[in-house]
């Protein structure tokens, strides 16, 4: 009688240790698909929940948290023939578990592969002009044909980030000139706009000097002035305007006398 009371309990207590060894917990980001002899039987968690023992049920976790992937750098071809290199930063995150554990091997390595020949294609049928500058609009294109192929496998892409352009070196000297160039274009044309309004407002001042005689003498007056008060060493004599048409007279008069009358 003992004996076979002490064989039930040492059942019970089997059974118990197998039914507890069947006790499962995800965390809060996490979700368990779950198959029953190969087949699937649905979503656990977060929390605790239960699964038959002994391999009847089996599960596979998946995180479904943001994750971030590094697409290393890749040198392709722009449409205009110039060889780059270009890397970015892919960011997804998983919306349908089942789909993501059923329907692909995977689905990080998918997604990688993906975000790689995309970026390839994209920057083949864009120039280099349009990559340098239309970055963002590149890469919403690229996180937009990314995402529309991961969506069968229950993945949502939300972001993809081009970091980083690197050209050649002669491309870069070529650029370099290039801007160069555009600056001192701008520069040229700055200098030349600025001489027109100068020459304007010139042509202005010596209209009206012209019409008012004495404003010239007046502008003589302040330039003298001005000389004195920075204490130059050198002095500068005005002379009127009616002296200098004086002796031009008087020198254009003597220059038309004959001999005889010299």
């Amino acid at each position: 009688m003992d004996t076979c009371l002490g064989i039930v309990f040492i059942g019970v207590l089997l059974l118990a240790a197998i039914a507890i060894s069947g006790l499962r917990i995800a965390n809060e980001y996490e979700r368990a698909v779950v198959f029953r002899l190969g087949r699937l039987r649905g979503l656990k968690g977060p929390g605790l929940y239960w699964l038959i023992p002994l391999g009847i049920e089996t599960q596979r976790k998946v995180d479904l948290r943001t994750n971030t992937v590094d697409v290393e750098r890749q040198e392709t071809i722009t449409k205009d023939s110039v060889t780059i290199k270009v890397n970015a930063v892919l960011w997804f995150k998983i919306m349908d578990p089942v789909k993501a554990v059923v329907d692909v091997a995977n689905y990080y390595a998918a997604t990688y592969q993906i975000a790689l020949t995309s970026m390839r294609n994209i920057i083949g049928q864009h120039q280099l002009d349009e990559i340098l500058r239309e970055r963002d609009q590149i890469s919403k294109i690229l996180q937009e044909v990314v995402d529309k192929a991961t969506d069968p496998w229950g993945i949502k892409v939300e972001m993809v980030e081009m970091k980083d352009v690197e050209l050649p070196e002669g491309m870069q000297r070529a650029m370099a000139q290039e801007a160069q160039a555009a600056r001192e274009k701008r520069a040229r044309l700055i200098k030349a706009d600025a001489e027109f309004e100068a020459s304007k407002k010139l042509a202005e001042a010596s209209a009206v000097m012209a019409a008012n005689p004495f404003s010239l003498e007046l502008r003589r007056m302040q330039m003298i002035t001005e000389v004195g008060a920075e204490q130059n060493t050198t002095t500068i004599v005005m002379m009127p305007s009616e002296f200098v048409s004086m002796a031009g007279s008087l020198a254009e008069k003597f220059s038309q006398q004959t001999p005889k009358e010299k």
